[in-house]
């Protein structure tokens, strides 16, 4: 899996100042399971270190401008980024993660300044625009906004979907392929958007009979824009009931009533979300329920990354 990631996340030291935000999560955590394609259109165009940037409101046009002299920046960043989005054209990427408050890679969170100098409002940098504009179901972040539990929860889910998403058309997949991929991602998807899963589902029943080409091109829109959806804690218990449900006939009535209530307790808050989950994953290796060992959604990533362990991973 491959993720592009602003430079100075992966502690290169190309910000203005010569510093760097090296971010750990990033490069210990995600590391072990991604390559990363670094990527900084300051550094390109304007070296380091290098005077700050902002982005400027001209009239309705933004423009970037040197904080220190003023000038007009804007066609040399713009160069730059192409450059980088080029270069980054060259990865099968399943994600990208900038960095939060940039002129360049800031995701709605660069400040746009008005001529007379007032901050205006929040607007998303220049290179982070144009990778949005050309990735559009690309999963991408930034890593402010990774602190945040839920956040980071849903950003990691989707990049791994994206991920199996992108081997499984790469293994040149049958129907039959594509029924059974919907059919182990069906707990993800209605964790994720109920109505978005319908619709898969009708994609996968073709009755049209449309061609394979076809399935596989309209499945990977609404998928795609399905695992970018973000979960909530009312989808997600509606899933972990639906799960019990496949165990009615074998656990006790005392058994039953402790697992209602993690799940109740997850959905209050009281609990983190790997406590039901550990405890249905638990049942289902004990009655060798299949159906729910292949689900996505009891494994979605690789348990070290521990995200459902934080009580504030839902909302």
């Amino acid at each position: 899996m491959k993720l592009a990631i602003s430079a100075c996340l992966l502690g290169e030291r190309i910000r203005f100042d010569g510093g760097h935000k090296h971010d750990h999560f990033i490069t210990d955590e995600l590391g072990a399971y991604a390559e990363f394609v670094p990527f900084c259109p300051e550094d390109i165009a304007f070296g380091t270190p290098r005077p700050s940037v902002r982005l400027v409101n001209q009239a309705g046009d933004i423009s970037v401008h040197s904080n220190k002299t003023g000038a007009n920046l804007t066609e040399s960043l713009h160069i730059a980024s192409e450059s980088e989005l080029s270069k980054l054209e060259m990865h099968h990427l399943c994600g990208i993660i900038f960095k939060s408050k940039s002129p360049s890679c800031g995701m709605k969170s660069a400040k746009l300044y008005l001529e007379n100098g007032m901050v205006e409002s929040k607007e998303d940098g220049v290179f982070a625009r144009m990778c949005r504009e050309r990735y559009p179901l690309l999963p991408m972040e930034e890593e402010g906004r990774l602190q945040d539990a839920w956040l980071r929860e849903n950003f990691v889910m989707q990049i791994f979907a994206y991920d199996a998403f992108e081997r499984f058309k790469a293994s040149h997949p049958t129907l039959g392929d594509l029924v059974r991929f919907h059919t182990i991602n069906k707990f993800m998807l209605q964790s994720k958007d109920e109505a978005l899963y319908r619709e898969l589902g009708n994609v996968v029943a073709n009755r049209e009979e449309k061609s394979l080409t076809t399935l596989l091109a309209l499945y990977e829109m609404g998928f795609k824009t399905a695992i970018s959806r973000k979960s909530s804690i009312k989808r997600t218990r509606n899933v972990l009931e639906h799960l019990v449900g496949f165990f009615k006939k074998e656990l006790s009535k005392s058994e039953k009533e402790t697992l209602h209530t993690q799940i109740s307790d997850y959905a209050n808050k009281i609990i983190p979300l790997i406590v039901p989950v550990s405890t249905i994953h638990l049942y289902a290796n004990k009655y060798n329920t299949i159906y729910l060992l292949d689900q996505t959604f009891l494994n979605p990533y690789p348990k070290n990354l521990s995200l459902r362990s934080h009580i504030d991973g839902g909302k």
